[in-house]
């Protein structure tokens, strides 16, 4: 399984099984916290299969999606650099298994494969560059804008059609657009009647790929 995830995939046989001894594997049930912001860190984590969203949660409970995650990522991987505590809260949203690592023993690991740095490095790029677009599509887009440049993020082909379905919920969507639900739900009626989506009852199907992205 190891040999399938990108940050691993160059390395021989005999690096992996050493990894691999060093491993623990968990299964984590839909809405499981699997990370929780604050808490001590000491452990990569890495997902072999399921989803699960990273996000921050207020006083209120209101709760705003920074990413989601899929098989072959990895998370956690912040305090390994600055021994700080967790930075955000990551949960489970189907059932999701996932590899957990040491930190101690994946610096190890680095140092006998520098080519896994390189590969952290790129990954994390990545990340924030994507944070950097989602912060300018909350900063700059209006609800329309930002709902529609999320559905087509989350669109995978099924049959032919780009769809949006579980285990992504309306109210994950609103989470991931910083809106409300209702807002969310009047704005999916909204891109329905103009002939961009149809809404089913547990997926969305993106019939016009030129969603209206750009308003301000």
């Amino acid at each position: 399984m190891l040999k399938a995830i990108p940050l691993f995939s160059n390395l021989s046989q005999a690096q992996l099984d050493s990894i691999g001894s060093h491993m623990a594997m968990r299964a984590y049930e839909k809405g499981d916290v699997i990370l929780r912001e604050g808490d001590i860190a000491d452990t990569l984590y890495i997902m072999l299969a399921g989803q699960a969203k990273v996000y921050l949660r207020d006083d209120s409970q209101r709760e705003v999606i920074l990413n989601t995650l899929g098989p072959g990522d990895f998370f956690g991987e912040i305090p390994l650099f600055d021994q700080e505590p967790r930075s955000a809260n990551v949960a489970a949203l189907d059932r999701c298994h996932v590899q957990m690592l040491s930190y101690r023993t994946f610096q190890k690991v680095i140092e006998r494969a520098p080519d896994i740095a390189r590969r952290l490095m790129m990954t994390m790029a990545a990340r924030l560059r994507h944070a950097d677009r989602q912060i300018g599509t909350l900063a700059l887009m209006n609800i329309s804008s930002r709902v529609s440049r999320t559905l087509l993020e989350l669109a995978i082909v099924s049959n032919g059609q780009r769809v949006v379905g579980e285990p992504f919920t309306q109210k994950d969507l609103a989470g991931m657009v910083g809106a409300s639900r209702e807002m969310v739900n009047r704005t999916l009626k909204d891109l329905t009647e103009q002939g961009y989506i149809a809404v089913q009852r547990k997926s969305i199907t993106i019939l016009n790929d030129k969603l209206p992205i750009g308003g301000y």
